[in-house]
């Protein structure tokens, strides 16, 4: 099965939780699964915005595709490599192309004005 051009590097990163020293609050921060290429396809424009804390956002959403791995999952996300990197969480997915062929994850990166 062909899955389609993988021509965009990315990082799949996950979650790491540990504990501030000082004060004893919760850190969250990202750490390195994997570097790969990907393809990337962004969704249709729609009307998928909304209101969130009085800010009005606009949804935007990403088919992403990369060679089959069954080592990520929906808590992980993503950063597209390019000059100015974005950061993705995966939304819907990962579900599996074809018999091992690849994977496919809805990816969204929310975009505020104001």
């Amino acid at each position: 099965m062909n899955i389609g051009p993988l021509n965009t590097r990315c990082r799949v990163e996950y979650q790491v939780n540990s504990t501030d020293p000082t004060y004893g609050t919760p850190v969250t921060s990202w750490a390195l699964l994997d570097e790969l290429w990907c393809g990337i396809q962004d969704a249709m424009p729609s009307r998928a915005e909304s209101v969130r804390n009085g800010l009005e956002t606009a949804r935007n959403q990403t088919r992403w595709r990369a060679r089959f791995r069954n080592d990520i999952d929906s808590t992980m996300s993503i950063v597209i490599m390019r000059a100015d990197s974005v950061r993705y969480q995966i939304i819907g997915g990962p579900a599996e192309l074809g018999n091992h062929d690849g994977i496919e994850c809805m990816l969204e990166r929310y975009a505020s004005d104001g």
